[in-house]
């Protein structure tokens, strides 16, 4: 005889109890002597008792104490039935396991300081959507021979995804779409091994400039100043990174394929040839209380080689209004080594703000008319201060009102004056063969003054006024002062 597996047997079992149950409640129903002498001894009180004590074992509350009637009894059984039912379909099939528990839904944030965020209900996962939205408006004063246009334009539009996935593996993904074209601006993935040791691959700012590895909205005035014309920009490579000493001290180390001064490096590497650069900055007393605690100092280079000519190779210097007052030959062409270092330094007490660089390119060049070869020296410095009227710390990532700005209200968010100085002096060896010096100066200098306005976490105004001077860059005598008021809105989170 074939048996049933324990899964087609359960259901079968109460199907039987239950049928026994209103067997007898059937027989007990009976008229007669025969259905009396039927049932023997099976009397309507052991019925009851039994009916009863299955009860008890299903949880079904009990009946009242007398020995109900028969009508009772019914509904009783009925009941019976119903938690016979209810069991069997909750009940796993033996041998089979239990049902799975619910997963966790991920947790999906939406903060004024961090953005939007969706988390993995175990912490795992996390990807983070942010935005740095600037509008700008420039204003040339007084520009005479060399007229520039004023202007509003879109000075940044750029969003970002980064997050990480799981605790190993973490990334950013920054695109452009301020001007005629969209571009990456960063896009890099992080292997986090330790806080110590995370290698970062892609598209990164060099580790040279102070300033140039400022966020774009943090920065004090609407532009960064001279040294970071003769800093690389956004560069291609892979760089080993971290934090030792309880953070007090960072480190970057790496590999590229080699940017121009001032700008991106190519989408490739046109030339074959590679770039080194690395960092160490130091804070010593990050993380105390006393007045050096916002002090940081450091060092950073880079060096390799460079062989070609046209923007991709050779740098064009340009003033605070974002114009070019320097620019090589049609002829010249990058051949051989090309160095920079940068010693740099920030101060930041309560209110106060300090921040400084100097920096030193030597590019290797040729002249390919005359075969003439040099290598030219440019340096750039600055002194950028920075003053929170409003009490709140000033800071490198910038200032977070205490109150912010509430139309009827008490807050009027926090308000920063800013003023810089700084200058870039070319190599005089440039003049004339690599450079024409009627048309490109040999140094300028210029001093800013500006007003910032944190409306909120997310929205900040600037205004600003910059006065450059120059030396040669004329036919007959110096470039024209150039005198700008630039303002800005911006919207970030």
């Amino acid at each position: 005889m074939r048996l049933l597996p324990p899964s087609s047997r359960r259901p079968l079992q109460a199907q039987a109890r239950r049928s026994a149950l209103a067997l007898a409640l059937t027989l007990a129903t009976l008229s007669g002597t025969a259905a009396a002498q039927a049932i023997d001894s099976l009397t309507q009180e052991a019925l009851a008792e039994r009916l009863r004590i299955v009860e008890q074992r299903l949880g079904i509350a009990p009946g009242e104490a007398a020995t109900p009637g028969l009508v009772e009894l019914d509904r009783r059984l009925r009941a019976v039935e119903l938690g016979l039912d209810e069991r069997d379909r909750q009940a796993p099939a033996a041998g089979s396991a239990a049902p799975p528990e619910p997963k966790a839904a991920p947790v999906i944030t939406l903060a004024a300081d961090k953005g939007a965020s969706i988390r993995s209900a175990d912490g795992g996962i996390q990807l983070k959507l942010g935005a740095l939205v600037q509008a700008d408006h420039r204003n040339f004063i007084d520009d005479g021979e060399r007229s520039q246009n004023d202007s509003f334009l879109w000075r940044r539009i750029r969003p970002t995804l980064e997050g990480n996935w799981g605790e190993l593996v973490a990334f950013r993904l920054t695109p452009e779409f301020a001007g005629d074209s969209a571009s990456i601006v960063d896009a890099y993935i992080d292997l986090r091994f330790h806080p110590a040791a995370t290698v970062r691959v892609g598209k990164v700012k060099g580790p040279v400039g102070l300033e140039r590895l400022q966020s774009g909205g943090a920065i004090a005035l609407v532009e960064r100043g001279f040294p970071t014309e003769l800093a690389p920009n956004r560069d291609l490579g892979v760089q080993l990174q971290g934090a030792l000493a309880g953070s007090k001290l960072g480190y970057v180390l790496g590999i590229y394929n080699g940017a121009p001064d001032g700008r991106d490096s190519p989408t490739g590497n046109p030339d074959n040839d590679f770039e080194f650069a690395g960092r160490v900055f130091v804070e010593p007393w990050k993380g105390g209380d006393g007045v050096l605690s916002g002090l940081g100092f450091g060092i950073a280079g880079s060096a390799g080689d460079k062989h070609g000519a046209g923007n991709s190779f050779l740098p064009r210097y340009r003033t605070p209004g974002q114009v070019v007052f320097f620019n090589h030959r049609a002829a010249v062409a990058a051949e051989g080594r090309h160095i920079r270092w940068s010693p740099q330094a920030y101060w930041y007490a309560g209110p106060f703000g300090l921040l400084g660089e100097y920096i030193r390119s030597k590019q290797d060049v040729v002249d390919g008319s005359s075969g003439t070869r040099a290598s030219l020296d440019h340096r750039a410095w600055q002194l950028v201060g920075s003053w929170v009227l409003t009490g709140e710390a000033a800071s490198y990532r910038g200032v977070t009102p205490n109150q912010s700005f509430t139309i009827g209200g008490a807050g009027w968010g926090a308000f920063e004056v800013v003023a810089r100085y700084g200058r870039l002096d070319v190599d005089d060896d440039a003049f004339p063969v690599f450079a024409d010096p009627t048309a490109s100066a040999s140094a300028a200098s210029a001093w800013s003054l500006g007003m910032n306005w944190y409306l909120s976490r997310n929205l900040k105004l600037v205004a600003n006024y910059t006065r450059a001077a120059f030396d040669g860059g004329a036919p007959a005598d110096d470039r024209e002062d150039e005198k700008t008021f630039f303002t800005r809105a911006q919207f970030s989170f």
